[in-house]
């Protein structure tokens, strides 16, 4: 006689209507839940909403879970189909070079497009890298995320990333394995043609980002220069412009990060990329406020793509205080 399975007692007495044992149950999920949500989403707060609205319909739907998969299979199929209905209804989110060809005039003073729904970045590492080694929130793999209808991100996501087989993903959407075939081989495509094969950080790629930061910094733009690529891109959402090439950027570089005050930054990680959280002030020894956190995207040992996301409200998901207070400089 074969033994039934034995049924977690967090589960037993989360259907009875016990919150805390729910809690329990969803604890050691969440992390990699809210990055499925972000690859969905492209922002981190909207993962932050459907985070917590999928986990609203799971307990309210908690005795409809059967059992036939695993809890984990279940808050998947609760958590895709909460952000393909936010997918639905706001649209998708995009980066500057997604929208314009590149600027060939520097602007000073941009505005910023706020009716733009932009992309938004990562704190940290998310915790699987299935996708062909590939870092599964790499900024570029995130935004060509975004040019998918739901279905085929989903399918993608779930298959590629998750490991969930074409069958399971077809019931979790409600769909055929027929449908999801052709939606994984659609979104392949697509990604393929818009995402380069990943680097992974090494020493050189601190090395680096310490000297990004230090040129910011010191104002020095010849060493900044020296660490970009030939077809280096910098962009800034919220604004809409963005330049390409080495020339371009030097001019931009020069007119705008170099003389618009004093810079301070703090080396993070941001969708598994090297990054900075830069802070700004027009004096040295007066508080810095939060800027922007710039994204690196770094090949052969140079910088190719510069992404500093403007707003202070991009450094709270990090753990990072809205001012940097310099010391006080000591008196002889």
């Amino acid at each position: 006689m074969t033994q039934a399975a034995a049924v977690d007692p967090d589960l037993t007495q989360a259907r009875a209507g016990d919150e805390a044992a729910f809690t329990r149950l969803v604890q050691p999920l969440r992390r990699e839940l809210h990055a499925h949500c972000y690859r969905m989403l492209g922002s981190t707060y909207d993962a932050d909403d459907a985070l917590q609205d999928a986990l609203i319909r799971a307990w309210r739907g908690l005795a409809r879970f059967e059992g036939r998969s695993s809890l984990r299979s279940w808050l998947y199929t609760v958590a895709t189909r909460t952000c393909l209905d936010t997918v639905e209804k706001r649209g998708k989110r995009a980066l500057p070079v997604d929208l314009s060809p590149a600027s060939d005039q520097i602007v000073v003073q941009d505005t910023p497009l706020t009716e733009i729904a932009w992309l938004g970045p990562y704190p940290g590492e998310a915790p699987e890298t299935r996708y062909e080694q590939r870092e599964a929130v790499e900024l570029a793999f995130v935004a060509a995320l975004q040019h998918l209808p739901g279905n085929q991100r989903a399918a993608l996501l779930l298959f590629e990333v998750l490991g969930f087989s074409a069958a399971e993903i077809a019931e979790m959407m409600a769909t055929t394995t027929t449908s999801v075939n052709s939606a994984l081989a659609r979104a392949r495509r697509l990604v393929a043609e818009r995402v380069p094969t990943p680097q992974r950080p090494t020493a050189e790629t601190r090395e680096i980002v310490a000297k990004y930061a230090m040129a910011l910094e010191q104002g020095d733009a010849a060493t900044l220069v020296a660490l970009l690529t030939a077809d280096v891109t910098w962009s800034m959402p919220p604004m809409g412009r963005w330049y390409r090439g080495a020339a371009q950027v030097t001019e931009f570089i020069k007119a705008v990060p170099m003389v618009c005050g004093s810079w301070h930054h703090v080396a993070i990680t941001a969708n598994n990329q090297p990054a900075v959280a830069s802070y700004l002030s027009p004096d040295p020894s007066e508080p810095h406020q939060a800027w922007s956190i710039d994204v690196l995207t770094v090949r052969d040992g140079q910088i190719a793509e510069v992404t500093s996301f403007i707003g202070e409200e991009h450094f709270k998901p990090f753990g990072l205080p809205p001012t940097y207070a310099p010391e006080p400089q000591a008196t002889r």
